[in-house]
């Protein structure tokens, strides 16, 4: 009974008696997805048509390329069946390493929220291993999980950790208080404020964390790939740039950028679903 007037209570305090969302217009609903699919294409027009309008020398022109020459190696290579290898070991480290983070960032980040006594205990070594490069690590990672995936895992967990860890430490830290003292109050537990209240008033600093760790772990998939590992869609673009090869770099770097923008709107798409209970604020007047 008790779990249920607080529930009752922090949705009468989101949804005020007669109060209805405003409806978005079809241009504000779309209005980020269109400003940043036409500022890619007039970036990429600008790149298609640089070498007609700007003379090159010879040896610059080794090292360069035009979207369509990109557009037709990447077609080719998925066409062939190439990248498919290379790309799902990849996709595999990203995968294991961030999932890894989120399962110990997120528990981890609320209890260092909640206890004084364990952040005093464990936000020294946190500080200190998030300011330490990553690839300070490679090194260690692959003498102890050698050149497999295993240690492109480790650089890619210890990569998206902190992020998700740190933000959801602050959002939990900047929960409403006052609503906390309202639901204890209603002899709510520990497990029922974090549930009903702490975690849902994070989500916006839990979001941002995640979006933060994405890119991490796409950082660390490439930087491992780039130094140590005999598979990868990282090793496939360092063999390509030895060979001046231009259109296979830019092709893995485009499959990377296209998995982190993938990721990033997945991640848009729950962040927009968990939030509809939040109250919409007008910014006219």
């Amino acid at each position: 009974m008790t779990e249920i007037q607080a529930d009752d209570l922090i949705i009468t305090a989101a949804f005020p008696a007669g109060s209805a969302a405003p409806r978005k217009s079809v241009w504000r609903r779309f209005e980020p997805t269109i400003l940043g699919t036409g500022t890619i294409v007039l970036l990429l027009l600008f790149w298609q048509f640089l070498p007609d309008f700007v003379p090159m020398k010879a040896g610059t022109k080794l090292f360069f390329t035009v979207p369509s020459h990109i557009a037709g190696t990447l077609w080719t290579m998925f066409a062939t069946g190439s990248i498919w290898k290379p790309l799902g070991v990849s996709a595999s480290a990203f995968a294991i390493g961030l999932a890894m983070a989120i399962v110990v960032g997120l528990p981890l980040g609320v209890l260092l929220g909640r206890s004084a006594t364990l952040n005093a205990m464990i936000d020294p070594f946190i500080t200190a291993f998030n300011a330490t490069p990553r690839l300070v690590f490679l090194p260690l990672l692959m003498l102890w999980f050698g050149i497999g995936i295993w240690s492109k895992v480790a650089v890619v967990f210890l990569g998206a950790l902190f992020p998700l860890l740190i933000n959801t430490y602050e959002g939990v830290r900047n929960a409403d208080k006052l609503l906390i003292n309202v639901v204890r109050s209603f002899g709510a537990g520990e497990w029922d404020i974090a549930r009903l209240v702490v975690v849902p008033n994070s989500l916006p600093f839990i979001i941002v964390g995640l979006r933060l760790a994405i890119g991490r772990a796409v950082l660390g998939v490439v930087v491992s790939e780039f130094f140590g590992s005999q598979d990868g869609l990282g090793v496939v673009m360092v063999r390509a740039a030895s060979e001046f090869k231009v259109d296979i770099v830019f092709a893995g770097l485009i499959v990377f950028a296209a998995l982190s923008l993938i990721m990033t709107g997945l991640v848009k798409l729950i962040e927009d679903r968990l939030t509809r209970w939040r109250p919409q604020h007008s910014n006219a007047g």
